[in-house]
C-alpha cells in the first residue's frame, strides 16, 4: 500500500510560539519537489507531545494541502486509549490517509494491552494503520509474535521498525511476506534495511536533504547499490543526528543550515547548548562543503 520516502517532518514555530503554517508549507514544498512519496506529521520529531489537539490538525491541513496525491499520515501518540481514539476519529474528519500509531507512551504496556490500543486506533478512525515499534525509545516491543495478531485487522497496513537491530526486517519479511509493508526508521540503518528488502523510509534528515535521502532509496531500488553506496557514506555523519535525545534540536538546525528554516522548540525542549551546537553546525557544514552532486544523476538508467 505504502512505498517509498515519507519524512517525519518537523513542525515550524513562530517566534512568539505559535504554528508558523506558512515555513510549513514552504519546507513541505521543499520536500515535494525532491519526490517523497508521502508525509507523517505531528510524530516525536513533530514534537507531538507539545501540540494541542486543533493544532495537529491544522499542520495536517497544511501537510494535506501540499501533498497532492500522496498521503499524509497522522501521528496518533496519547498516553490514553480513550484520547487516542478521539485523536484517530478527528483526524479521520479532516482528511488523514492514515495513521502512524504509537503504543499508550508512556506507560510501558504489557503485549494484551499494546494490542488492544493499537486496534482501538485502527477501528475508530477506519484509516490504514502502519505501527510505530520503538522499543529502544518507548520500551515496547511489538514483536512478531504480536504481528501475527495484528495480521487479523486488515487496517493495519504496515510497520516502522526502530527497533535498532537490522535482523528484524529480514525476520518480519519472511514471516510475513507481503502481508505488511515495511518501513525502516532508524535514519544511521535506513540502507542497510533498504537492501534488506525493507518497503520505505519514515526518515528524519531528509527534511534537510531530501534529494539525498531519495536518492538512496530510489538506487537501492533498482540494485544501484553502489551509487546508493557512496551517497550514504556522506550521508552517515548526519543520520547520526537523528539517533540521539536530541533529534529534534539536531534536526531542526540542520534545517537553518540546509534549507533556510528555523531551529525554534517548544518547551520542555530547550535551543541546543553552545558545545551541542557548535558540534551539530560542524557536521551540517562539513556535509554542505562535501555535498555530492545529483544534478545528473539518472534514476532511469541500467544498474552498472
Amino acid at each position: 500500500m505504502w512505498r517509498g520516502v515519507f519524512p517525519a517532518v518537523t513542525t515550524k514555530f513562530t517566534s512568539d510560539g505559535a504554528l508558523d503554517t506558512t515555513e510549513m508549507e514552504r519546507c513541505f514544498a521543499l520536500q515535494m519537489e525532491a519526490g517523497i512519496d508521502g508525509f507523517i506529521v505531528c510524530g516525536s520529531l513533530g514534537e507531538a507531545m507539545t501540540l494541542e489537539p486543533e493544532e495537529k490538525l491544522e499542520i495536517l491541513a497544511v501537510a494535506k494541502s501540499v501533498a497532492g496525491r500522496a498521503p499524509v499520515l497522522m501521528t496518533i501518540c496519547e498516553s490514553s486509549t480513550h484520547r487516542a481514539r478521539e485523536a484517530a476519529k478527528a483526524a479521520a474528519a479532516a482528511g488523514a490517509d492514515g495513521f502512524m500509531a504509537l503504543p499508550g507512551v508512556p506507560y510501558r504496556s504489557a503485549p494484551a494491552e499494546t494490542l488492544n490500543h493499537t486496534l482501538s486506533v485502527a477501528r475508530a478512525g477506519g484509516r490504514p494503520v502502519m505501527v510505530y515499534n520503538n522499543p529502544v525509545a518507548y520500551g515496547v516491543d511489538v514483536t512478531p509474535e504480536m504481528f501475527e495478531e495484528l495480521a487479523g485487522e486488515e487496517l493495519i497496513v504496515a510497520m516502522k521498525e526502530s527497533t535498532d537491530d537490522i535482523r528484524r526486517v529480514s525476520e518480519v519479511l519472511t514471516r510475513f511476506g507481503d502481508r505488511f509493508d515495511v518501513f525502516t526508521g532508524v535514519d544511521n540503518i535506513a540502507m542497510e534495511s533498504l537492501v534488506m528488502g525493507a518497503h520505505g523510509w519514515v526518515a528524519g534528515l531528509v527534511v534537510a536533504f531530501p534529494r539525498e535521502t531519495v536518492a538512496i532509496y530510489k538506487l537501492v531500488q533498482a540494485g544501484r547499490i553502489e551509487e546508493a553506496r557512496a551517497i550514504y557514506r556522506w550521508f552517515r555523519p548526519l543520520l547520526d543526528l537523528d539517533v540521539s535525545t536530541n533529534l529534534v534540536q539536531n534536526i531542526k538546525l540542520a534545517e537553518v543550515l540546509a534549507i533556510g528554516s528555523n531551529d525554534r522548540v517548544r518547551e520542555p525542549r530547550l535551543p541546543l547548548s553552545e558545545a551541542d551546537r557548535a558540534r551539530v553546525m560542524t557536521v551540517v557544514e562539513t556535509a554542505l562543503e562535501t555535498r555530492p552532486d545529483l544534478s545528473s544523476l539518472d534514476f532511469d538508467a541500467p544498474s552498472r
